[in-house]
């Protein structure tokens, strides 16, 4: 057997065996065959990247020019300065529209040569219609007038274009998105004030401008990466990746890497303002842009509710519970509606028609609307649609009547980056319940001066306690809560936004 399978190794007969330097020689024609396919391959890269970097350049060049074409100076040889806001959706009645136009009239109040620009996907309304609805909806009146660039690409930011891999969907689209904008207008100063942080280098690197940017939730956080890593099921995190170890792992992949790719963007820009400590904790460890982030608290109107008489409730027979935010998935209101249903049914007020949810938001979309009309059929569902009402996109006085007249501030969203309606209903005069979450635990619902200001719930169960126990207080004592409450909040006022506002943006303007 040992003879048979040496003989298998041998060479063939008549050959002789391959001299040692023959090896030597097959190495070396390997060698310089890699070496023959990687130098022309690294020639190839860094021409295309030279190619690249001249094309961004002359691009930048291009724009420069187009930009003093575009901009002439007035007659007395200035320019005036452009400042530019990226909101596409500026038309909405959300809080992140108000900080939008009030940012822009302290703008305006401050700097006298400069002319402000908005970059808007509501091509259904003209300028006036969007000032006077800021106006009406705010009690926000400009002292000048604002330029506004429509823009017809913003389908390219809505999420149900992207059914899967969204954030990375939407952050390239706002690319696109911001491209239009630049095109049509190159401002002085560009600040993303809607959270599209994939703009920044496009303005700042091709369009020359100062950039900056008000955050008011980060597009992911080490929270979302958490919960994906755990395993947590969410709006945003499907049951069918939950149960499936190895689709969580791949999507713990992605978000690490876009949050990596966030991080990159976000460090281009030279001023960073958020809206809460929650929110500061995130930029900071994702961005790490310390040296140029600040706490800019958005500006809540608060002497407009400080303005309704708060008085001792003279009758408990008619009560009002009252939810202030846009109709997004994240609000949960499913979430307000199956606590108030389970409020009704343990403590026997199911025939008590005086107790109401008053569920208050705008709608942007038509998605938007569909999500009420599904609310709707869960009150059908839970037999409390005689209890439950819906005020969609009203006027602030209407607004205003309702927080006047109720007894519960309801607020649902898990780790609301900060929470203007939650500062309203306390301003108002409105007995509080927020998530035990974000911005209402942390800057928002805490003790003033010692003294209870409000209270925060977690689940279905924790919320229907809370307002049953709220419910059941005498009225003196929660004329006290409210009265500590609204003795909290000066520290959203317009003027205290104001104020940090243009500490904030001062570098800009240098």
């Amino acid at each position: 057997m040992r003879g048979r399978r040496n003989a298998r190794l041998a060479p063939p007969p008549g050959l002789p065996p391959l001299p040692s330097g023959r090896h030597k020689m097959v190495a070396g024609g390997t060698g310089r065959l890699l070496c023959s396919l990687l130098v022309p391959a690294l020639f190839l890269s860094g021409a295309l990247c030279l190619c690249v970097a001249v094309l961004l350049w002359a691009a930048r060049l291009w724009l420069q020019a187009r930009k003093q074409r575009l901009s002439p100076a007035g007659r007395d040889g200035q320019r005036p300065v452009l400042v530019a806001f990226f909101h596409p959706y500026c038309n909405a009645g959300g809080g992140g529209e108000r900080v939008l136009w009030c940012a822009i009239r302290t703008i305006q109040k401050k700097y006298k040569n400069v002319t402000c620009v908005v970059y808007t996907g509501d091509r259904d309304a003209t300028g006036e219609e969007i000032v006077a609805g800021a106006f009406r909806r705010f009690n926000i009146k400009l002292t000048h007038p604002v330029k506004f660039v429509f823009l017809e690409k913003r389908y390219l930011v809505e999420a149900s274009l992207y059914p899967h891999f969204t954030l990375l969907g939407q952050s390239l689209g706002s690319v696109f998105l911001g491209w239009e904008a630049l095109l049509k207008c190159v401002p002085d100063i560009y600040i993303d004030s809607m959270g599209y942080a994939f703009t920044l280098p496009l303005f700042k690197y091709l369009g020359g401008c100062r950039v900056g940017c008000y955050v008011h939730y980060p597009t992911i956080s080490t929270d979302m990466l958490s919960v994906v890593r755990n395993q947590d099921t969410r709006f945003n995190n499907a049951a069918f990746i939950t149960n499936n170890p190895l689709f969580s792992k791949f999507k713990l992949v992605y978000y690490y890497l876009f949050a990596f790719l966030y991080g990159l963007v976000g460090s281009c820009s030279d001023v960073v303002m958020v809206n809460s400590s929650w929110t500061l904790n995130h930029i900071l460890s994702i961005w790490r842009t310390g040296a140029c982030t600040s706490v800019v608290y958005p500006p809540c109107d608060v002497q407009t509710f400080l303005d309704i008489p708060l008085e001792e409730e003279k009758s408990t027979a008619e009560c009002s519970v009252v939810s202030v935010s846009q109709f997004r998935p994240e609000k949960d209101h499913p979430l307000q509606i199956r606590a108030f249903a389970k409020l009704l049914k343990e403590k026997g007020l199911g025939q008590q028609p005086s107790l109401k949810l008053i569920l208050i938001g705008g709608c942007r979309n038509q998605q938007d609307e569909e999500r009420v009309n599904n609310l709707k059929r869960l009150c059908e569902e839970l037999g409390v649609s005689d209890n439950v009402m819906f005020r969609i996109n009203i006027p602030f006085e209407e607004l205003k009547k309702h927080l006047a007249e109720a007894t519960i501030g309801l607020h649902t969203m898990w780790n609301e980056h900060f929470g203007i309606g939650v500062v309203e209903c306390m301003a108002a005069g409105t007995v509080i319940l927020a998530h035990n979450s974000g911005g209402p635990k942390l800057d928002i619902v805490v003790p003033y001066e010692g003294h209870i200001t409000g209270f925060l719930a977690e689940n279905e169960d924790n919320y229907a306690q809370k307002m049953a126990y709220i419910l059941s207080l005498s009225p003196e004592k929660r004329l006290e809560i409210r009265e500590n409450a609204r003795r909290s909040v000066y520290r959203f006022s317009d003027q205290h936004f104001e104020e940090t506002f243009l500490l904030s943006v001062e570098p800009l303007f240098k």
